[in-house]
This record gives structure tokens, C-alpha cells and sequence, in this order.
């Protein structure tokens, strides 16, 4: 009989674990926040880096990025759509984030900035979505970008 009370009791701490082991760790708001924004900049350095590699890091697995006539889905597919704008020696245009928010839940998170062209003019607008992992790393579910009006100064 008390044999079978130990195993019920570790039955049911292995139970509670695994629940636990979906879900992402929770940090204050301002960390998530700076940890988001982190996460951006690394992001848009293996542009600069000429990383592709590095670039596919950063996606979810079922990322969706819009673009062109057909949003591409899954991190594959992501992957292999922006292949091309690491083929060149210079990057084709860099980003930065200018505003990141939070939700109060720290699991997901909006990025959003400007897209410059390589002679620094702006030339877009980007906003994505980041979602916190189980394993407390962020990953960008979704993507969009739109162009801007007007000079781009």
C-alpha cells in the first residue's frame, strides 16, 4: 500500500512537470520587453552578418511572413523565400526597432520600425510578432512589412 502512495505521488508530480513543460518561464514585463527588442536587433544583424543560417534561428516553426502575392508559411518555406537577400555581399536594406510592446502575459510581443535602404533611407515599415518559447527564447511567428509614403527621411 505505500508503495503504490509513492508511485501516485511521483505519477503525480511527473503530471504536474509535464503541464509545466509547454509553458514559458514568466518574467516581468519590462525584461520581456528588453529581451524582445534584443531579440529584434540580433535578428536584423545576420542581415548585416550575411547569415541566413543564423536568420532561420529566428523563426518559429510555423512563422508566416507576408510578402509578395502569397504569404509564405512554416519556417522552411520562410527560410528558403528570403535566401536570395543573403546572396549578395551588402545587404539589400537593414531594420531596426523603434517601439516593442508586450502582452501582460510575456508570451507574445509586437516589433515594429523602420526598413532602410543601404544609403540609410527609409524605405518600409516592419511589425512583428514574436512569441515566447517554451524554452524562454523568442521567435517571430509572424512578419509584414509596408512600404512608406513620401520621401522617407
Amino acid at each position: 500500500m505505500k508503495l503504490s502512495g509513492s508511485i501516485g505521488a511521483i505519477a503525480g508530480a511527473v503530471l504536474l512537470l509535464a503541464g509545466c513543460a509547454g509553458m514559458a518561464p514568466n518574467v516581468p514585463h519590462e525584461q520581456a520587453r528588453r529581451e524582445v527588442e534584443a531579440a529584434e536587433r540580433a535578428f536584423a544583424k545576420t542581415m548585416a552578418d550575411r547569415n541566413h543560417a543564423a536568420f532561420a534561428a529566428f523563426l518559429a516553426e510555423d512563422a508566416i511572413f507576408f510578402g509578395g502575392k502569397q504569404p509564405q508559411r512554416g519556417k522552411a518555406e520562410v527560410a528558403a523565400g528570403w535566401k536570395r537577400y543573403f546572396e549578395k555581399p551588402a545587404a539589400p536594406f537593414s531594420w531596426e526597432p523603434a517601439q516593442v510592446e508586450v502582452l501582460d502575459s510575456g508570451q507574445l510581443a509586437l516589433s515594429t520600425g523602420p526598413v532602410r535602404s543601404p544609403d540609410g533611407k527609409i524605405i518600409a515599415t516592419f511589425n512583428s510578432i514574436w512569441q515566447r518559447q517554451p524554452s524562454g527564447a523568442w521567435r517571430i511567428v509572424f512578419d509584414k512589412g509596408s512600404e512608406v509614403c513620401g520621401d522617407g527621411k
